[in-house]
């Protein structure tokens, strides 16, 4: 089978401390041979450094998340900068909004997306993007900014959202969310959309499928997910395999 891509993990998060080398190991076994692992804090870019320099196939984003945006500072922007220049990442992520947690200031993290595409513009170079409940709000400065495409993780939006973004170059994630029966919108998109648009992801150690239920989620769960995907389309494990692989490839200018 074509080899599978993991393009949205966290396996530098705490929750691996214990196991992180069998964790890894797992995921090879699966077929993922590649996993990209986004920064989430200008603090975190030292644990995604050294866990991509531990493990082949394990390739950076350097960016902040919404999420945390009580730890940002303005001057982290110049350490994202510096970051970039001495090892250039496959994309700049996870950035993006989030309004559907409450308490996090909508300016301020407006402030850090906008600025954080234009640096991502400067250094000609994807995204990765956090889009809760945010896709218009992160649309707009998309159209606004113009960057090199990049990937709508955990996509949930509508159609019309989807076409948009594949309009700017974009790739559409999918992974864990859309293998519950009870996620019918979201099953209803992974089955509609053109093979094309779309990318696997865990969002390890978050989001896990219908079968590992409320557990840790991890990069070798890539497999199964690309089996619910064929199975959803009707389609063979193989080709989803190889063109979601392939989409992967060419969003993140991969060469590997």
């Amino acid at each position: 089978m074509s080899p599978l891509i993991d393009s949205h993990c966290h396996l530098d998060a705490g929750e691996f401390a214990a196991d992180r080398d069998a964790v890894y190991q797992r995921a090879l076994a699966a077929g993922v041979s590649i996993q990209v692992v986004p920064a989430v804090t200008r603090a975190n870019f030292t644990e995604v450094e050294a866990t991509c320099r531990r493990y082949p196939g394990c390739l950076p984003a350097w960016g902040m998340h919404p999420m945390y945006i009580h730890t940002h500072q303005a001057d982290h922007l110049a350490d994202l900068r510096h970051q970039i220049e001495a090892w250039r990442p496959v994309a700049i992520g996870e950035i993006g909004l989030d309004l559907f947690v409450p308490g996090l200031d909508r300016a301020t993290q407006e402030f850090f997306y906008v600025e954080q595409l234009k640096i991502a513009r400067e250094y000609d170079l994807p995204v990765l993007l956090h889009c809760r409940r945010a896709n218009d709000e992160i649309l707009k400065q998309l159209r606004k900014i113009g960057v090199k495409g990049g990937i709508a993780h955990a996509f949930s939006g509508s159609r019309q959202q989807a076409e948009a973004f594949i309009k700017l170059g974009f790739k559409l994630g999918f992974g864990g969310a859309f293998t519950w029966s009870r996620a019918t919108r979201l099953r209803a998109l992974a089955f509609e959309l053109p093979l094309d648009a779309i990318v696997l992801e865990t969002d390890s150690p978050d989001i896990p499928p219908a079968w590992v239920g409320k557990g840790r989620n991890e990069p070798a769960e890539v497999a199964g997910i690309a089996v619910a995907l064929a199975e959803l389309r009707g389609t063979t494990l193989e080709e989803v395999a190889r063109r979601t692989t392939a989409n992967a490839r060419e969003v993140l200018g991969l060469t590997l």
